[in-house]
């Protein structure tokens, strides 16, 4: 049955219910901005702090979008590189403190921010081959599910200051490269390879046929750090924050280390462990320079 067409008079009577129903109508404000509001940040893509975008400037990772106060605008350390960067296609934004906490959720921006484009992972192969072309006794981190990305920040600026080739990271269950690791690393990250790997066993096997020593650091059961001597291509695995390095990681180690510790604290931190390890391997390395 076809719909009977409502009469003019009813059409009219309905349009003016709606029009006094009681809901205001939705009017332009000619007061509104026009300009498009600014794309929403991700952890992925937003880091800030002084080291962190001052690296990232000298770098050639492409900033999109730079958010810096008036007084840092022009320092002399930001001032060329900033002039550099917008050349390159960057927006360059001049913001208050204020605004920039709320950029950063709060974050210590220390007065700069940059919109970066996501990070870009060495592949295996090429940061071994990398790290065998840069020394004769090349060292790589291997993170066994860190997920702290406070930890992992911290390993990576200890590992580049110490000397590092590279770090070796798994792609699941553990944390990645984010705005907080940036902001950790103080800027290492800049210089400093990470790939990211399906099978971290299978990775660990590569490095081994590449003629890399793993070593696996372990609470306890492992022999001590200073009985070791540590020549060659290494590969130093970390294990995670709570359960340490699995058992299937385990396995696939040369050596387990252990810290000899003698407090009643059973354990470190991830990344205090993995500073103390690399201390070891280059203190050594250091000592037999000198007293040759």
């Amino acid at each position: 049955m076809a719909n009977k067409p409502v009469p003019r008079g009813d059409r009219r009577s309905s349009s003016r219910k709606a029009k006094f129903s009681g809901k205001k109508p939705v009017i332009p404000s000619r007061l509104q901005p026009t300009s498009s509001p600014e794309p929403q940040q991700s952890e992925d893509d937003l880091i800030y702090g002084r080291h962190s975008v001052l690296a990232a400037l000298e770098s050639d990772r492409q900033l999109n979008r730079i958010w810096i106060t008036n007084r840092l605008h022009y320092d002399p350390r930001f001032h060329n590189l900033i002039q550099a960067s917008k050349a390159k296609g960057a927006v360059i934004d001049e913001v208050s403190l204020q605004r920039l906490s709320q950029i950063t959720n709060g974050a210590n921006h220390q007065g700069v921010a940059a919109q970066v484009a996501p990070y870009t992972y060495h592949e295996l192969d090429e940061l071994i081959t990398q790290a065998k072309a840069n020394s004769d006794e090349p060292v790589i981190v291997i993170a066994d599910g860190i997920a702290d990305p406070h930890n992992l920040g911290a390993i990576i600026r200890t590992a580049e200051a110490m000397g590092c080739q590279g770090l070796i990271i798994p792609q699941r269950r553990a944390a990645g490269v984010t705005s907080t690791v940036s902001k950790v690393s103080a800027g290492a990250l800049e210089s400093f390879p990470v790939a990211r790997v399906v099978n971290l066993s299978r990775a660990l096997e590569t490095l081994k046929a590449e003629g890399f020593w793993i070593y696996g650091t372990v609470a306890e059961g492992g022999k001590r750090l200073q009985d070791f001597d540590f020549r060659g291509a290494i590969g130093l695995v970390i294990g995670s924050e709570g359960s340490g390095l699995s058992l299937l990681t385990q396995r696939c180690c040369d050596e387990l280390i252990s810290i000899p510790l003698e407090g009643k604290t059973p354990s470190l931190n991830a990344s205090v462990a993995a500073a103390i390890n690399l201390y070891e391997i280059y203190r050594q390395r250091w000592s037999e320079k000198v007293h040759i």
